[in-house]
C-alpha cells in the first residue's frame, strides 16, 4: 500500500502500434570521444525513416526542408536497437509533415524506451529539384 506522501506513477509510455519505418543498431563508430552516440547519427536515422514514408506517400522524390519540435529525451547507448516510427501528420500542396518517434531496446531487455521525437517536413520535387504538388490519393 502506498504511503501518504507517495505520488501515483505515470503509466508507462508505449511505442506506436504502427509498423516500424526503420531499425538500426547503434555502433561504436557512431560515438563521440566520450562514448555517447552522436545526436546527428540519430537525426540521420530519423530522416531516413521519415523520407521513406514521405517518398511512398508522394509517390516520388522528396527533400527534407525542416525539422521542428525536435526533442532528445534520453541518450542512445552503443548496442541499442533503435526503432523509428513514423506518422504522417499533415499533407499540404507540395509538403508532407511526418512525426517521427525513436525508441530503443537496451541489451537483452524488452522494455522500449522513447529517446527522441520530432516533426520532419518534406517537399515533393521533380527531377530538376523543383517543388511539385503531392499526388492526392484516389478513392
Amino acid at each position: 500500500m502506498p504511503g501518504p506522501n507517495s505520488q501515483p506513477t505515470a503509466p508507462a509510455e508505449k511505442p506506436p502500434s504502427s509498423e516500424p519505418a526503420l531499425r538500426a543498431i547503434a555502433m561504436p563508430a557512431d560515438t563521440n570521444t566520450h562514448g555517447d552516440i552522436f545526436g546527428g547519427w540519430l537525426l540521420c536515422q530519423m530522416d531516413l525513416a521519415g523520407s521513406t514514408v514521405a517518398t511512398r506517400r508522394a509517390r516520388g522524390r522528396v527533400v527534407t526542408v525542416a525539422i521542428t519540435g525536435m526533442a532528445f529525451h534520453r541518450p542512445v547507448m552503443v548496442g541499442d536497437e533503435v526503432t523509428c516510427y513514423c506518422n504522417i501528420e499533415r499533407i499540404g500542396n507540395t509538403s508532407i509533415a511526418v512525426k517521427i518517434e525513436s525508441w530503443v531496446r537496451r541489451g537483452i531487455g524488452d522494455e522500449p524506451i522513447k529517446v527522441t521525437e520530432g516533426l520532419f517536413t518534406y517537399v515533393a520535387v521533380d527531377a530538376s529539384g523543383r517543388p511539385h504538388p503531392v499526388v492526392r490519393k484516389e478513392g
